[in-house]
């Protein structure tokens, strides 16, 4: 994985979505579960996959996940709103990668990660090719992403 931007560096993710931490987040030690940062991710996906590239609803979620990778820089602590940046690093022919950094309102760096997505026809079971639209949605977003 690359190395994860540093404070400074909170500004190569172009997209951004808030999220909070729930009281029901919270594991014995007093902070949020160590797996929530998934599901952080997962819903900045979410707003990413509706606002940029313009897919919503179920049928709208055409890939599948192949990898996820999650590096813990600091304590997720309740109550709190966060943000997560979310960014396409690069773009193959079935697949896409996304990186995330997990922030405080202030700035501090608490998580980041990488998922590898696969594209996926749910009806014949099998990966497809990045759709056009798809692809041309995430460049014009994102400039110069291969």
């Amino acid at each position: 994985m690359p190395a994860p931007s540093g404070p400074g560096d909170a500004g190569t993710f172009r997209f951004r979505h808030p999220v909070e931490v729930r009281f029901r987040d919270l594991d014995p030690m007093g902070h949020a579960h160590h797996s929530l940062a998934l599901i952080y991710f997962e819903e900045a996906r979410g707003a990413y996959w509706r606002e940029v590239v313009g897919r919503t609803g179920l049928e709208g979620i055409d890939f599948i996940m192949g990898e996820t990778h999650v590096r813990h820089h600091a304590r997720v602590r309740y109550p709190a709103r966060l943000e997560v940046g979310v960014r396409v690093t690069s773009l193959g022919a079935k697949s896409f990668t996304m990186e995330y950094e997990l922030r405080t309102g202030s700035g501090e760096l608490l998580a980041s990660g990488r998922t590898a997505q696969v594209m996926y026809d749910y009806a014949a079971a099998c990966s497809k090719p990045i759709p056009p639209e798809v692809r041309r949605a995430i460049r014009a977003f994102e400039g110069g992403v291969a």
